[in-house]
């Protein structure tokens, strides 16, 4: 972050807090006239600390209520089984996140679902059908406590 300062991060800020705010209210709040703070914003997305734009979507309205973290052990830890994996995960859209891990796990997901059923569907047509899994535990989220839209800045 050494080529970001000040001004950078109140736009980071500023945008991860409402992304939808109009320019001239983006200069105004981070006390710039619009054309520095438009030459600012398109140099933060060319350098990647900006990746995009998007809305914060209801989870429970639009897909279920539960949250379940799954631990997933393959067979082998070598680049054609993890390729595999990561190849087939990418295509089930009740992951919402996907990790490599180190310790016990070699992956953790995020799934969402409806309910109960929805998830027993998701293991036996989708997880358990990834060839190289060797083990799966599941976890289920009791409530969710905070979810972030940015990291910390």
């Amino acid at each position: 972050m050494a080529d970001i300062d000040r001004t950078d991060l109140k736009i980071l800020r500023a945008l991860a807090d409402d992304g939808r705010l109009s320019w001239r209210d983006l200069a105004q709040r981070i006390g710039l006239s619009l054309t520095p703070t438009l030459r600012r914003v398109r140099r933060l997305e060319e350098e990647q600390y900006i990746q995009g734009y998007f809305a914060r979507l209801d989870e429970e309205r639009l897909s279920g209520a539960m949250s379940v973290f799954v631990s997933v052990t393959l067979e082998k830890q070598t680049g054609d089984y993890l390729a595999r994996f990561e190849e087939n995960i990418v295509q089930a859209p009740q992951v919402m996140s996907c990790f490599q891990m180190t310790g016990d796990a070699d992956y953790m997901l995020r799934v969402v679902v409806k309910d109960l059923a929805a998830y027993q569907a998701f293991l036996t047509t989708t997880l358990t059908q990834i060839p190289g899994v060797a083990g799966i535990k599941s976890a289920f989220a009791l409530k969710s406590v905070l979810k972030r839209a940015a990291p910390p800045i």
